[in-house]
């Protein structure tokens, strides 16, 4: 297990310098308070949206926005995603979660900051479907601010 969390970490730390928007999440995630938080563009109104958490145990979520606009403007932006999450505890545990949000992205300076939900069905090593997962979330964004999504 510990093998696998240290290849995770090296993998995801390469990724960090890839993302165009890197911060942290406060709120519950996957069992933890705190995470990294990603942003990693994939296309003009979608994103891959992945964080790496800590507390009592070490949990992973990447996620694929598949709607992303604005709304009134082009600095305060909603979006939904889906996709897989793992919790390395004891026992293990893997599902999928939803995600719905709310972002506002300062067009003076290169910060989102943001809230969501994270719904989660886990269905490995436990089947249950947990309705938690309220985040907030502060990101610096490369490549400058604004509220364009390029």
């Amino acid at each position: 297990m510990k093998k696998l969390l240290v290849v995770i970490s090296l993998v995801l730390s390469g990724y960090v310098g890839y993302s165009q928007e890197f911060g942290v999440r406060f709120g519950e995630v996957l069992g933890n308070n705190v995470a990294l938080d990603m942003v990693f563009r994939s296309g003009d109104f979608n994103r891959i949206h992945a964080d790496l958490s800590f507390g009592n145990d070490v949990g992973l979520e990447v996620l694929w926005d598949l709607v992303y606009r604005p709304l009134g403007g082009e600095a305060f932006n909603w979006y939904l995603g889906v996709g897989p999450s793992m919790l390395f505890s004891d026992p293990f545990l893997f599902g999928i979660s939803g995600e719905v949000g709310l972002e506002y992205r300062f067009a003076s300076i290169p910060i989102a900051v943001g809230a969501d939900w994270r719904p989660t069905l886990f269905l490995v090593e436990e089947t249950e479907f947990e309705t938690g997962g309220f985040g907030f979330n502060i990101r610096f964004v490369f490549g400058g601010g604004g509220g364009d999504m390029q």
